[in-house]
């Protein structure tokens, strides 16, 4: 049961990512967009992003409950020396939140309003999906220092880092990379499929340069990123297939019969960036600079706990995901019922 359970942790992880953050990608995108065309892009993410916007948070929310049901140590561990970047992300989701909520929602839309939560969502955007990826960075790179004596050392420098920064920028690339491609899909004028490719490209383009920027990062920081990554055969293979999808998806992003298919294969690409650094840590889920480790199949619950978890987990899915499912498919009806009566 304990893998069962480590299983949802890490499809949690990797669909609020693939979701969750494309949500924030959107805000992404309308931080870097013409003031000519910020109204069309607010208007194309809103069809994208609004039947679920708040769903998406499910998976954090997953993630959270079995790190502190199921791995305690670990969760108050990361609680502890991350604590900052942690309630920065958590503030950054509850304004973007608030922000999304009121300024598509509010009763009285004035110009002053609106212009103060446009700040709020698109700018909690970036902070986000940022200190998200510095968390993740963080916790795997060994950047956390248990032997510290002072405050700076132990709770800032854990995480205010070259290595882990970097992390956090490229997370923001990717999550404006994938609500791009995205946003192509809900797209129905040319005008709008031609800026969001360019947008799709432009991030691509950013995440490889700031992917650079990780590996130049990790060299100095000692990290040996290469070797995780480059040293593991499975890893090797999911870093040569993003590779082989990116290039496939530059081939075809521009023809209108593959919209689905540049979503599959972006979020594909994104899965594989995660998996090729993912397998070559676990069992590892923290690493602290003196080359210890907190490990998923050691540092658990109870026995009991784990199995009620795993069963909790398993007979939760059977109720969750067909809601989910419904509740997408039915907005997006909706939505298309609407656009034909227009």
């Amino acid at each position: 049961m304990l893998y069962v359970v480590i299983l949802f942790l890490f499809a949690a992880i990797t669909l609020y990512f693939l979701l969750g953050g494309a949500d924030f990608g959107a805000g992404i995108i309308e931080l870097f967009t013409s003031n000519d065309n910020k109204q069309r892009t607010r208007k194309t993410s809103y069809q994208a992003i609004g039947p679920i916007w708040e769903a998406n948070h499910m998976w954090l929310i997953i993630t959270v409950v079995i790190l502190f049901v199921g791995f305690p140590t670990i969760y108050s561990e990361m609680c502890v020396y991350l604590h900052i970047p942690l309630l920065i992300m958590l503030l950054g989701i509850t304004a973007r939140g608030t922000a999304f909520a009121f300024r598509n929602y509010d009763a009285i839309k004035d110009e002053k309003t609106q212009g103060f939560y446009n700040h709020i969502f698109v700018y909690s955007s970036f902070v986000t999906p940022m200190f998200l990826g510095i968390i993740a960075g963080s916790a795997l790179s060994g950047q956390i220092d248990p032997t510290a004596k002072t405050f700076a050392g132990a709770y800032i420098f854990s995480w205010l880092n070259w290595f882990s920064v970097s992390v956090g920028l490229f997370t923001v690339a990717l999550c404006g990379f994938l609500a791009a491609i995205y946003l192509i899909g809900e797209c129905t004028e040319v005008y709008d499929i031609k800026r969001f490719i360019k947008k799709a490209k432009a991030m691509n383009i950013a995440a490889v340069v700031l992917g650079a920027q990780v590996f130049l990062a990790s060299y100095f920081e000692h990290v040996h990123l290469a070797d995780w990554i480059f040293g593991n055969l499975l890893s090797l293979a999911a870093v040569i297939a993003a590779t082989l999808s990116l290039v496939l998806l530059w081939f075809i992003i521009s023809d209108k019969k593959n919209k689905q298919w540049i979503r599959v294969l972006a979020a594909f690409q994104v899965s594989m960036i995660l998996i090729s650094v993912g397998h070559t840590r676990f069992p590892r889920f923290v690493i602290f600079k003196d080359g210890s480790s907190m490990s998923l199949l050691t540092d658990h619950a109870t026995g009991k706990s784990i199995d009620d978890l795993g069963v909790g987990l398993l007979v939760g899915s059977l109720f969750i995901l067909p809601a989910l499912g419904y509740l997408y498919y039915s907005f997006k009806k909706k939505d298309n019922g609407q656009t034909a009566e227009h």
